[in-house]
């Protein structure tokens, strides 16, 4: 076991761990105590998460102004990578408009990170995510890596990693329904498919410009524009996409009226403007973190 620490007075705008983990970007993360999306929101908050990934643990919690971690390896850059603590927070705050709702989002959750999860978890996660609260994405997330994923032992405990694309696209639809994936289970059999043949991956996506590559994932079974949007900015480092869903549309319906063209290519470009560009994604999750709270 590995275990160390990083100040969170280091990390420029600091960080807001539940609400990154809990604000509906990943959902690779688990709680120790089990309460995923239950609890309401408070700064950082203090329980322990861990995710699984290729074969190694690694737990994290935020308690007495220290970012804490163990792990089964030595995580420190994977945990800068996955939370993005690199990223700049404060000139990424200073360089996004202001206004009303914005400003109560930035006050609100300031220190909530844009997450950069692995890119078939977080493509599988959004196949799932159409017309479902985020606890119930969750819930599918666990029941397809507790069925499909590979066991890891660390510290006495065995955890599952989510499933492979090869193991995933031996699952029948039948079996994915009965997970509760519904009408979204052909499009992940379908899908995993299509990763593990090499007939469509991330390399055809990642590396194209921003309104090419929203494109591109559309060759994935159940990816759309905004299920592509989500896994651009959450996984692929496109910090200017902002996923169009319910709790933006209602934004732009309430606050910014100008920005609805119709179409979702012409809204997306009017409100990426409005959200300042370059981090536009930034404000798109601290508005749809804060409104689904509000």
């Amino acid at each position: 076991m590995d275990s160390g620490s990083i100040a969170v007075a280091d990390l420029s705008g600091g960080i807001d761990l539940q609400s990154t983990l809990e604000s509906g970007q990943s959902y690779l993360w688990r709680r120790e105590d089990g309460q995923m999306y239950e609890t309401a929101a408070a700064y950082g908050g203090s329980a322990w998460y861990y995710t699984v990934l290729d074969d190694e643990v690694l737990w994290v919690r935020q308690r007495d102004g220290l970012l804490e971690w163990e792990a089964s390896t030595d995580a420190e850059d994977l945990l800068f990578d996955l939370l993005r603590l690199d990223d700049d927070l404060d000139a990424i705050v200073e360089a996004t408009p202001g206004g009303e709702l914005l400003d109560e989002a930035y006050d609100a959750y300031r220190g909530m990170r844009i997450v950069e999860d692995p890119f078939f978890p977080c493509l599988i996660s959004f196949i799932c995510s159409a017309q479902m609260r985020v606890s119930r994405i969750y819930d599918m997330q666990v029941a397809l890596a507790e069925e499909y994923g590979e066991a890891v032992e660390f510290d006495g405990k065995t955890y599952h990693q989510f499933p492979t694309p090869e193991r995933l696209a031996t699952a029948s639809e039948s079996e994915l329904r009965g997970l509760g994936l519904g009408y979204r289970a052909p499009y992940v059999q379908r899908t995993a498919e299509l990763v593990a043949s090499g007939e469509a991956t991330e390399s055809d996506v990642r590396g194209l410009e921003y309104e090419a590559a929203r494109d591109a994932m559309q060759a994935f079974v159940g990816v759309g524009d905004k299920v592509a949007d989500c896994v651009l900015l959450f996984s692929l480092g496109y910090l200017e996409a902002v996923p169009l869903d319910t709790w933006i549309q209602t934004a732009i319906a309430e606050y910014y009226p100008e920005c609805d063209c119709g179409s979702y290519a012409e809204t997306s470009r009017a409100i990426r403007a409005e959200f300042g560009g370059e981090y536009a994604g930034y404000a798109q999750t601290y508005v749809f973190h804060y409104l689904r709270n509000r």
